[in-house]
C-alpha cells in the first residue's frame, strides 16, 4: 500500500475510535449495546497498534537502509582521544593523542562528495550499489596524531609514514618518534622475545613539531574496500594520491591550513614523498620534505638488477655500501682505522674506474677486467676470482651470501651489520634478512600492546604489518609531471621531486641514511639528487646526514638523538628562515 495512504487510513480510524460516542447515552437500552461497540472499538484500537508498528518498523527499517546506502564503506570504530607527557631534552611535552581514521575516494570529484565521517554527503550526486563490494573505492586510513597541549603560535606539524611498499608505520612510530619507543639490543643481535623494552622516548619529535603517523591503505588498522579497490590504492600513483587526499582533509578536520607542513618518509616512503611532494604542491606549499634511506630511480637499486642488463647504476653506486659492510665485519684487507675517509675513497673509484669498466661491456680488455676485480677485492674483502666470474656485477643478494660464505654465515640487507645462518649454503643469493627476521616481531609487538593499551584503539581489530597477502600486487607504473614516460620502464619519481622543488623554490630537502644499508644505498641517494633536473641555485636546498647505521638508523640508540637533532634542527632552521 503507498505511504501516503497508509498515513491517512491511520488518522481516519484514530480519529474514529477517540472522538465517536458509543451509544446514545439517553437510551435505555445501552448495556448490550454498548459491550458490543466497546469490544469492537478494542479490535479497531489493536489494528490501529498493529499498524503503526508496522508503518513505524517500515520508516525505520527504510532509513536505516537510506543512511547505509550513504556510507562508502562498513562503519568502522571511533576514534579514541587519550593523554599523555613525554620529556624531551629535559622538558616536559603535555600532548593530546588521536587514534582514528579518515576516509578518501579513489579520485579527487568522489573524494570531495564524502564527508569527514565516511559517508557520502547529502547533496552527493552518487548512485550506490546495494552491496558495499561494488561501490566506488574508498580506503578508510588510520593515523595516529600528536598534538602539543600548549602549542607555540603557528607550531609545526610533520606526516610521517614507512615504505614497503604497502608497509605499516610502526617502524617510525614505535622506534623513532614517537613518545613511546621500542629499545632492541645495540649489539645487532636478534633479542630474546617477549617480553620487550618499550620506553618514553628521550628523543620523540614532539619538541620541534606535532606529528601524524600514517598507515598505508591496506597495511595497520587501514582497509581499503569497494569495486576493484586493490587497483584503486595498490600502485605508485594511486597510493600518492591517496596520501594526498588524506592530507588535505587531515588540515581541514583539524585547522591546520596554516600550520608549517613537512613530510618524513623513509625507505618507499621516501618515493612516495617525491610524488607526494609534487601533488600537495597544486595546493599547498610545503616547508620541507625529508627523505630517509631514499630510492627515487629503481635503476639505482642493486636488488636484482641482472634482471635489467646495460643498466649498470646499482652496481657502481652499491660499492661504498659494499666496502662499508666488509668493514664493519672486519674484511677488508689492510683495514682502515677510520670509516669515512675509507668510504671518500670508494665513492670516488665507484664514479671513476670502475663506472667506467662497466660501461664498456664486452669491450672491457682481459687485463683491465682483473685489475678492477683485485681492486674490488681490495675494498670488499670479496675474493677476485669471485668479481671475475660475476663479470663485475655483484648484486646485493649475492654479496650479502658471499662475504661470509666459508663461515656459513649469511649478511644483513637493510641493516649489513646484522647476520644470521646460512639457510642454504649452496645457494647463489642470500635467501632471507636476518635482520628483518630480528626485529619485525618485535616491533608487531610493540605497536599493538602500544595501540590497544595506551591508545585504547584496536579492539578486535588486526593489525597488519603490511598490505602484502597471497595475491597481492603492486603497480610499480608511474607517470611523471607532462605525462612523458615509458609504461613499462622502472620506476623513476626524480622527475616529481624537481618539478615540485622548481615550481616551489623554498622548499628545503633534508635526505639521510645508513652506510650499512643495500636496500636504499646511501651513495645512490646522493647520486640521484645530484642528479635532479634543477637549477644549480636550487642544489643548496638539500641537505645530507649519513650515520654508521643501517636502513632503519633508529635501531641503535647514538643514532637515534643524531637523527632527531637532525630533523628538529632541519625544522627548526625552517621556521627560523621564514621569520
Amino acid at each position: 500500500m503507498p505511504r501516503l495512504l497508509e498515513r491517512a487510513l491511520l488518522r481516519r480510524l484514530t480519529s474514529w475510535l477517540l472522538y465517536t460516542p458509543c451509544t446514545d447515552e439517553s437510551s435505555p437500552e445501552v448495556s448490550r449495546t454498548m459491550l458490543h461497540r466497546a469490544c469492537y472499538r478494542w479490535t479497531a484500537a489493536l489494528a490501529i497498534c498493529s499498524i503503526a508498528a508496522a508503518f513505524a518498523h517500515a520508516q525505520n527499517n527504510s532509513s536505516a537502509k537510506s543512511e547505509e546506502r550513504k556510507a562508502s564503506q562498513p562503519e568502522g570504530p571511533a576514534d579514541s582521544i587519550t593523554e599523555g607527557s613525554v620529556k624531551v631534552g629535559g622538558q616536559a611535552i603535555d600532548y593530546r593523542a588521536i587514534a582514528g581514521t579518515l576516509t578518501v575516494g579513489s579520485s579527487d570529484p568522489q573524494d570531495a562528495m564524502i564527508g569527514f565521517d565516511g559517508k557520502y554527503l547529502p547533496d552527493a550526486t552518487v548512485e550506490l550499489a546495494e552491496k558495499p563490494e561494488d561501490r566506488p573505492a574508498t580506503a578508510r586510513i588510520f593515523y595516529v596524531a600528536y598534538f602539543s597541549k600548549n602549542p607555540a603560535k603557528n607550531r609545526p606539524i610533520t606526516f610521517l609514514y614507512n615504505g614497503g611498499p604497502g608497509s605499516a608505520t610502526m617502524y617510525l612510530h614505535m622506534g623513532a618518534f614517537g613518545p613511546m619507543r621500542l629499545v632492541l639490543p645495540q649489539d645487532n643481535g636478534h633479542p630474546d622475545g617477549a617480553p620487550y623494552h618499550i620506553v618514553p622516548n628521550e628523543f620523540s619529535l614532539l619538541d620541534a613539531s606535532d606529528l601524524v603517523f600514517v598507515d598505508a591503505p591496506g597495511a595497520g588498522f587501514s582497509r581499503v574496500f569497494g569495486k576493484e579497490a586493490a587497483k584503486a590504492f595498490y600502485g605508485t600513483d594511486p597510493d600518492a594520491h591517496a596520501f594526498d587526499r588524506f592530507i588535505r582533509r587531515f588540515l581541514s578536520k583539524y585547522g591546520r591550513w596554516n600550520s608549517p607542513k613537512y613530510l618524513f618518509g623513509e625507505s618507499y616512503g621516501t618515493t612516495r614523498t617525491a610524488v607526494l611532494t609534487n601533488l600537495l604542491q597544486r595546493n599547498l606549499d610545503l616547508n620541507g620534505s625529508i627523505f630517509l634511506s631514499q630510492i627515487l630511480s629503481f635503476d639505482s637499486s642493486v636488488d636484482g638488477p641482472q634482471g635489467n642488463p646495460g643498466t649498470d647504476n646499482g652496481y657502481f653506486l652499491a660499492l661504498p655500501s659494499m666496502a662499508a659492510t666488509a668493514w664493519y665485519h672486519h674484511r677488508v684487507p689492510n683495514q682502515p682505522a677510520t670509516l669515512e675517509p675509507f668510504l671518500k675513497t670508494v665513492e670516488q673509484y665507484a664514479l671513476g674506474s670502475y663506472a667506467a669498466a662497466l660501461l664498456l661491456g664486452s669491450d672491457l680488455p682481459e687485463e683491465q677486467k682483473k685489475e678492477v676485480a683485485a681492486k674490488l677485492e681490495s675494498f670488499t674483502g670479496v675474493p677476485a676470482a669471485y668479481w671475475i666470474r660475476a663479470n663485475l656485477r655483484v648484486s646485493g643478494g649475492e654479496f650479502s651470501k658471499e662475504l661470509q660464505s666459508e663461515m656459513g654465515i649469511t649478511t644483513g640487507r637493510l641493516d649489513t651489520r646484522y647476520q644470521g645462518p646460512d639457510l642454504d649454503p649452496l645457494s647463489q643469493e642470500a635467501q632471507y634478512d636476518p635482520f628483518g627476521s630480528a626485529t619485525t616481531s618485535a616491533y608487531n609487538t610493540a605497536i599493538n600492546e602500544y595501540a590497544r593499551d595506551t591508545l585504547k584503539y584496536g579492539d578486535n581489530l588486526t593489525y597488519k604489518p603490511s598490505a602484502r597477502e597471497p595475491g597481492w600486487r603492486w603497480d610499480l607504473h608511474h607517470t611523471p609531471p607532462g605525462g612523458q614516460g615509458w609504461d613499462e620502464s622502472s620506476v623513476n619519481v626524480m622527475p616529481d621531486l624537481s618539478m615540485a622543488m622548481k615550481r616551489n623554490p623554498k622548499l628545503r630537502i633534508l635526505l639521510m641514511g645508513g652506510y650499512f644499508d643495500l636496500g636504499c644505498t646511501y651513495f645512490g641517494a646522493m647520486y640521484e639528487n645530484k642528479h635532479l633536473q634543477i637549477p644549480q641555485t636550487l642544489q643548496s636546498n638539500i641537505s645530507y646526514r649519513f650515520f654508521q647505521t643501517g636502513h632503519m638508523v633508529y635501531i641503535t640508540n647514538e643514532a637515534l638523538k643524531e637523527l632527531h637533532d637532525a630533523t628538529a634542527n632541519f625544522i627548526r632552521a625552517a621556521e627560523d628562515g621564514a621569520k
